[in-house]
């Protein structure tokens, strides 16, 4: 074994790229700059570019290359509300196809970047972690993305802008293809390898879920009141405050990945960094074994299938959503409305999350998708009969929103009961692949939703497909996934699958010489010793800062165990009135 002093130093033992998070337990900075504020700052990019990197390629980066439109029809030229001729992109130009080619092809670099990442990650090995030094590399590399992106020259209306078509294309897979792999599979590791305490991975896990919504509605409701105000609308943009606005989030997006490095800290890995053993080989379960075991199982093609035409609409909405409101209102009153309409959509899903999970675990989870899902199809039904009302969108868009949130918070939930199902069937679990599978769908949806958009709206021009993309293939999509669900019935298994893995477990146990101790009562020791370990390191943590300070470590400790109490006293009798409450309500039924 090699001795410690001869052991190549990382450049992570650097005590500049230390963490600045130093406690055992989680505490304030950690969990707000850590895993609210950083992960906020560092997406915020990828939020916008979801709703609007589409519609900048088409009205602004290649806009000296529009034409202006006519009537497929009757050949007359179109105009937009405000009188302004409608310009589009020639209908089998070099532009329009590479606008559709671009993120098909780099669908394949997409998908490849995130199973590679998360083989990155597992292999690596240093002081500061698996994750967090991918995450710092990631900083550099979102920026440049994010920032040649939007200043790729433009045309001069006559040549074949074959500079900014080949750039582009560099910048879109330098962001979408390795730095965002590279970050957000980071980002999505730090949650279990954070803590060993439940609870705080919870509460981590929280913020971390606020903060992708944070930016989502950033990207959807905000964005466009800042083109109107700030980037002089579509209709004349202006290019250089578009290039000088992306080169700041560029630099937010540096900056606040940045600071989430130095506020998280991976304390379950940091447990094993320092240990030298020799382990026997594991025996690994082959990948061919894996693809036959989900290959052959109805359940898991039904989930996969279902997320994919889900998530593919989704993209489709999202994206289309802008163009959509500036063809049926104009430039102006159309990014207004598209900020109205996304804020519209967001508050639905929010309401919905606090009863979706009671009302699937009284009913199911897939009745609740199935007839939320129907729900949502009615509301995309009213919003493409009165595609021109705008107080008939919104109305359409709110029930759908309400309709499609059962599916969007219960996914994985659904997902991880075929794990359940495949285990108890084949002895293993298919964790990996299927979660592979999940995150590059994940991943890839976004550009085959803007390839299929560009090659049936000819880059937003077609305003009849523009509706059908915004409106209608979504609502097609909640109808086909009302009736996968159908035949989705791996819940009622469950309770068979579960006795099924224990009783493997508790054999393979007693064979090995194992004392067998049920999941529920191991769980319940490691979070005892778990919550045992934070008190004795509040313990010397509180005792260091009693002998710094000069203050006296029993009369602090007793402050803090008043406070415990009274907490303690306060949560029992909160406890007790609502089972007053509940009793009293009986006795008068």
């Amino acid at each position: 074994m090699m001795d410690k002093t001869q052991r190549k130093k990382s450049i992570f033992e650097n005590p500049l790229l230390s963490t600045k998070v130093k406690s055992a337990n989680v505490k304030g900075p950690e969990l707000l700059l850590g895993y609210f504020l950083g992960p906020f700052g560092a997406l915020l990019a990828s939020g916008i570019f979801t709703n609007f990197l589409n519609r900048y390629w088409t009205d602004v980066l290649f806009a000296n290359y529009r034409v202006h439109g006519t009537d497929p029809i009757t050949g007359a030229l179109l105009f937009n509300e405000d009188g302004t001729p409608k310009m589009v992109l020639p209908d089998g130009s070099p532009i329009a196809t590479f606008l559709s080619l671009l993120p098909l092809i780099s669908t394949i670099l997409i998908v490849a970047g995130n199973l590679l990442v998360g083989q990155l990650i597992e292999r690596t090995k240093t002081r500061a972690g698996k994750a967090r030094p991918w995450m710092l590399l990631s900083s550099v590399l979102l920026a440049v993305g994010c920032v040649v992106l939007f200043v790729a020259p433009m045309g001069n209306g006559t040549d074949t802008p074959v500079l900014t078509m080949v750039l582009t294309a560099i910048a879109y897979n330098i962001y979408y293809a390795i730095a965002y792999p590279m970050y957000n599979t980071a980002n999505s590791t730090l949650v279990p390898v954070s803590t060993r305490n439940s609870s705080q991975r919870g509460l981590l896990a929280s913020f971390e879920n606020f903060a992708h919504l944070g930016v989502m509605g950033a990207g959807g409701m905000v964005f466009p009141f800042c083109v109107s105000l700030f980037l002089n609308g579509w209709t004349n943009p202006n290019k250089e405050a578009w290039t000088i606005l992306f080169v700041v989030i560029g630099i937010i997006s540096f900056l606040f990945v940045i600071l989430q490095y130095y506020f998280t800290r991976e304390r379950v890995t940091e447990e094993s960094f320092h240990l030298e053993t020799e382990a026997a080989p594991k025996q690994s379960i082959s990948m061919g074994k894996q693809f036959k075991a989900v290959g052959t199982d109805l359940f898991w093609w039904l989930i996969i299938g279902f997320y994919l035409i889900f998530q593919f609409s989704g993209s489709l909405k999202n994206m289309s959503c802008n163009y959509f409101c500036t063809t049926q209102w104009g430039d102006d009153l159309g990014n207004t409305y598209s900020g109205t309409i996304n804020i519209l959509g967001a508050v639905p899903m929010a309401v919905a999350m606090a009863f979706i999970w009671p009302l699937s675990r009284k009913f199911s989870k897939r009745l609740v998708v199935m007839f939320g899902l129907l729900i949502g199809a009615v509301g995309g039904v009213i919003a493409g009969i009165w595609a021109n009302n705008i107080i008939a969108v919104c109305i359409g868009v709110a029930l759908k929103s309400f309709g499609s949130a059962p599916a969007c918070y219960m996914i994985l939930a659904m997902i991880s009961d075929v794990l359940d199902h495949l285990e108890a069937k084949h002895g293993f679990r298919c964790d990996g692949l299927t979660m592979s599978i999940y995150s590059s769908i994940m991943a890839a949806t976004t550009p085959l939703a803007q390839s299929f958009f560009n090659a049936v709206t000819n880059g937003g021009a077609n305003g009849t497909m523009v509706t059908v993309s915004y409106i209608w293939i979504e609502t097609g999509v909640y109808v086909a996934c009302a009736i996968l669900m159908l035949f989705f019935v791996v819940e009622k298994y469950l309770k068979d699958d579960r006795a099924k893995i224990l009783e493997r477990q508790k054999a393979e146990a007693l064979a090995a010489g194992i004392e067998w101790v049920e999941p529920e009562v191991r769980l319940a020791r490691e979070q005892a010793e778990a919550e045992r370990l934070s008190e004795e390191a509040r313990v010397m943590e509180l005792k260091a800062y009693c002998e710094k300070k000069g203050l006296s470590f029993e009369e602090e400790e007793a402050k803090y165990q008043a406070k415990q109490e009274e907490k303690r006293r306060k949560a029992e009798a909160k406890k007790a009135a609502k089972a007053a409450k509940k009793s009293g309500n009986k006795e008068g039924e």
